[in-house]
């Protein structure tokens, strides 16, 4: 089964977020920036989720978009992974 079909989640490495908001302008839904300046995943409630490792499901219509964040993100600071295993299939540590 491919990632594509499979419910993913996500959540951002803060340590290496460089702030550049770039995955808000992709997917608003899914990422916010805080006023430490730093993205942050939220949740269906839109609240942010500010704890170290926080995950959220990837909403399925916007599944496209947030994986052009995880690839487009600047500090390489987004992993998208299968809920099933957690195996990462975007971001920087995904084979």
């Amino acid at each position: 089964m491919s990632a594509e079909n499979e419910p993913l989640e996500v959540w951002i490495d803060q340590d290496l977020c460089t702030g550049d908001g770039i995955c808000v302008q992709y997917a608003r839904e899914v990422f916010e920036l805080d006023i430490d300046g730093l993205a942050y995943v939220k949740g269906a409630d839109d609240e942010l989720r500010t704890e170290p490792g926080a995950v959220v499901p990837v909403p399925p219509p916007l599944l496209v978009d947030v994986i052009d964040a995880t690839r487009k993100c600047p500090g390489e600071c987004i992993h998208m992974r299968r809920v099933s295993d957690g195996v990462e299939v975007f971001g920087p540590e995904a084979s």
